[in-house]
């Protein structure tokens, strides 16, 4: 069945839309089911929290995991590890099973994926069967930000560029929420509780798809798309090789000439370089060259990674930071990402009530001009007689004010030009977030692993990623521009 047409350019943004489809075989018209935008939303918005959620929480029980478990800080360590590798490795494969089996059929499974390996993750006895279980639940997650984004968007007509836009606010909030439900979990209950917490808003999300979301309707030539494996092995080598490089060389004897940190370097570097040769001449590319570096497409992507990717690594880095350089400890600087992750709540639905009228390129340069000056406050050292803690506060705090103000505007300015293909520039925009991270903590705990002063060399590093970004901000005239609905 095919869309035949729709009735809704002269309706409200609230009401439900009437749409006609057509079946090709027998020639039948009916009209599909309305749309309860406001369910639906709420559906994706919880898987999405979910998934994001479980991103943070783990990392507060390993401690109990290691005692618990019986088992070795490098051992428990993998189970984050693992979660990223698996998040990683689903990301550019689910993008295409959506489009080519149904944005529904692939969000249906991946929430059960999700939630039926969390069940088994917090009834495990040893870490050897936790962590493959680990990426099994990470496989999940990654099939589910480019099913639900092609959901808002085939189904929200012209308010879909404020429901996506209102994605950017749910992201902060699992990363905020992930620490505090992991440390009540584990003081008041069982690392087990870290798992177990999916359980029921999986089970009441699979519920609430199965009634609310519309079945899918994919045309025939999606069924034949190809899969491109040569283009999965490529693009896989490339991520996965320089996330174990990032993780070797975060351990604190490792060197950067040592021959398993460059062999894992060399390799996600030609594994990215021959990704980029493959979809050049491939019949039928994973991901066309136009959606990776096309006009428009390019300097979207190059958003991503850099203001979007390398902050993610800036802030994961701000707890080592703060206690090599000015001894503040661990629950101090949870609070410093607390307030970062708070401005980018505000700031991102701020902005996506009012992205129609201010468009793309305006918040992107205020936005990514204040993360730039929130890195350089990172990198000085505190003034006007602040304590390091307020003044780092205040720095992060601006980092989520920018980064809060950019998410809508960025996440838009891709899928505006080819909504049909949402599904994969979203994973498309994940991937670059992925890439940009990676980068960043491998490169920056690289420089500071074999210095006398880790601190004090971390804090250079920021100053020269606040250079890049002040150097960067040409990109923002590259973005395509738009004001209004799409």
């Amino acid at each position: 069945m095919l869309f035949l047409s729709r009735t809704e350019s002269k309706a409200p943004e609230n009401k439900k839309r009437r749409v006609l489809l057509w079946n090709r075989d027998t020639g039948d018209v009916r009209e599909k089911a309305p749309v309860n935008r406001v369910v639906v939303f709420t559906i994706t918005a919880l898987s999405l929290l979910m998934t994001t959620v479980d991103m943070t929480i783990v990392a507060t029980a390993l401690e109990t995991l290691q005692k618990e478990l019986h088992t070795t800080v490098s051992w428990v360590g993998w189970t984050i590890t693992a979660y990223s590798l698996g998040f990683a490795l689903m990301l550019p494969l689910s993008a295409k099973f959506s489009t080519r089996f149904g944005h529904r059929r692939i969000f249906l499974a991946s929430i059960i994926i999700f939630t039926v390996s969390s069940l088994a993750c917090g009834l495990v006895s040893n870490i050897y069967a936790l962590i493959p279980l680990r990426v099994i639940q990470a496989l999940g997650a990654g099939g589910i930000t480019p099913s639900v984004t092609a959901i808002i968007v085939n189904h929200f007509g012209s308010a879909r560029d404020r429901a996506v836009g209102l994605f950017g606010s749910i992201f902060p909030i699992g990363a905020v929420l992930g620490p505090v439900f992991g440390g009540f979990f584990v003081t008041y209950w069982s690392w087990r509780g870290i798992f177990f917490v999916n359980v029921p808003i999986g089970l009441a999300v699979v519920f609430l798809s199965l009634h609310f979301i519309p079945k899918d309707i994919v045309p025939r030539h999606r069924l034949k798309v190809a899969m491109d494996p040569g283009g999965l092995f490529w693009l896989g080598l490339g991520i996965l090789a320089s996330m174990f490089a990032a993780t070797f060389i975060s351990y604190k004897d490792a060197k950067v000439l040592s021959v398993g940190f460059i062999g894992l370097a060399l390799a996600g570097l030609t594994g990215l370089i021959g990704f980029f040769f493959h979809i050049n001449r491939a019949r039928h590319p994973f991901i066309k060259p136009l959606y990776a570096y096309g006009k428009g497409f390019g300097a979207v992507n190059l958003l991503n990674l850099t203001y979007g990717g390398v902050t993610s690594g800036v802030l994961s880095l701000v707890p080592l930071y703060v206690a090599e350089r000015y001894g503040i400890d661990a629950l101090h600087a949870s609070i410093l990402l607390i307030a970062q992750g708070a401005a980018s709540i505000i700031f991102s639905t701020l902005m996506a009530i009012f992205i129609r009228r201010t468009g793309y390129r305006t918040p992107l340069l205020i936005g990514c001009t204040i993360i730039m000056v929130g890195v350089a406050l990172i990198a000085l050292p505190p003034y006007f007689d602040l304590s390091p803690f307020w003044w780092m506060t205040g720095a992060t705090f601006l980092i989520g004010v920018g980064t809060g103000s950019i998410d809508p505007p960025a996440r838009n300015a891709g899928l505006n030009l080819v909504p049909e293909e949402s599904a994969t520039l979203a994973a498309l925009r994940s991937q670059c977030f992925q890439i940009g991270e990676i980068i960043t903590v491998g490169i920056a705990t690289a420089i500071a692993s074999e210095k006398i002063h880790p601190g004090i060399t971390l804090g250079w590093v920021y100053a020269a990623i606040a250079l890049g970004f002040l150097l960067g901000l040409p990109i923002i005239k590259s973005i395509p521009e738009h004001k209004g609905a799409w």
